[in-house]
């Protein structure tokens, strides 16, 4: 009988355990396998051998082996895996554009080839010069090879149609799950479980505000926590700006992977802090909201569509100082901060609109393929 069928690129595999990505290619995944869809999703293997394959909660996998490390590694997957999908004749659905240039091949092949845009990469300040050049150009490749365009935020369709007509673009933004349970014996393993305490989840990266946010936290005696998530290395000099400036009362608990203990972190805290200056639709924000946390965010276009009316904004320093002072100590407006976020989360970001909204897009261009049901 006939079955609709799509293959998943531009990721390292499912199940996640690399970031937004991956988290959603295997919410998706799964989600369309359940309705009796034929989905394929490229996962990269270290080391070298044959490519070989599986099946994972009714998806198949296909593994390639590549032996060298970093983004070269990573850009010698997409290549391999992109000729592999190219000799099925399969749709695909491309996540992210770093290497939308090897997708000519789809194209060539006449398969169809949806591409999630994600955010503008070439702009961001942490890459050198050559890198910036690489993802422009591969952008402008995505745009003109991709069969249709994902953005993940209003922001990133307006700046995509300013390489493409419109009806090219669809918006389709992130999802997450509710956060409803708290383990106390994590709260209590990290010294946390009689303290309130603000969260911070960011790469430690200038554009991410981190010395804005911890600068402006220290200036004073909160009687809260700082709980703060992320690699700092006091041999970097950004990060050892953001040590530096930190008070007795900020804490940083490392680079943290585990699902559970980062939904622990989320749901017990009484503010999350968002310092992302760039970017579409992230994760970390969305995800902060669906565990009904209050929003303090960096003041762009980006955060302001994601957060909605019921957060705070701040533009420095000095005004996330103004807003600590006003909101950690008023108990009720943190009450009416938190319904607003969880409310939006709800009207705009669960994983069933999502995953939905996709199953409705891809069903567009793919044809039935012969295999079981």
């Amino acid at each position: 009988m006939k079955v609709s069928s799509i293959r998943i690129l531009g990721i390292r595999g499912i199940p996640a355990a690399h970031g937004g990505f991956e988290t959603f290619a295997e919410k998706l995944a799964v989600y369309l396998a359940l309705r009796g869809w034929r989905v394929t999703v490229y996962c990269q293997e270290q080391g070298e051998g044959a490519v070989w394959h599986d099946v994972w909660q009714g998806v198949d996998r296909v593994h390639i082996p590549v032996s060298a490390p970093g983004p070269r590694g990573t850009i010698i997957f997409d290549w391999k895996a992109t000729l592999h999908a190219a000799s099925s004749g399969e749709p695909c659905l491309t996540l992210g554009y770093n290497t939308a240039a090897f997708t000519l091949l789809l194209r060539l092949k006449g398969v169809p080839n949806l591409i999630n845009m994600d955010g503008i990469e070439w702009s961001r300040a942490k890459w050198g010069r050559f890198a910036k050049c690489w993802f422009w150009l591969n952008e402008r490749a995505g745009c003109w090879l991709g069969t249709h365009l994902i953005a993940d935020h209003p922001e990133i369709r307006a700046h995509l149609e300013t390489r493409v007509s419109d009806k090219k673009i669809t918006t389709i933004a992130y999802g997450a799950d509710p956060v409803a349970e708290i383990d106390s014996s994590i709260l209590e393993r990290l010294g946390l479980s009689d303290v309130d305490f603000v969260t911070v989840v960011a790469r430690p990266e200038p554009e991410n505000s981190l010395l804005e946010i911890v600068e402006a936290f220290s200036r004073r005696d909160r009687f809260v926590k700082l709980v703060v998530l992320g690699n700092y290395d006091a041999t970097v000099a950004y990060h050892r700006r953001v040590l530096g400036v930190a008070s007795q009362e900020v804490m940083f608990v490392g680079a943290i992977y585990d699902k559970n203990v980062v939904e622990t972190l989320r749901a017990a805290s009484i503010l999350y802090v968002h310092g992302h200056q760039v970017g579409g639709t992230n994760p970390s924000l969305v995800e902060s909201m669906a565990a009904g946390n209050a929003v303090i965010a960096h003041d762009n276009r980006f955060n302001r569509w994601v957060a909605g009316e019921s957060a705070l904004y701040f533009r420095d320093s000095d005004e996330l100082c103004g807003l600590f002072d006003s909101v950690l100590t008023d108990k009720a407006r943190l009450e009416r901060m938190r319904s607003g976020s969880f409310a939006r989360f709800e009207s705009e970001f669960t994983w069933p609109r999502i995953l939905g909204q996709y199953e409705k897009l891809v069903g567009r261009y793919v044809r039935g393929v012969s295999g079981p049901a």
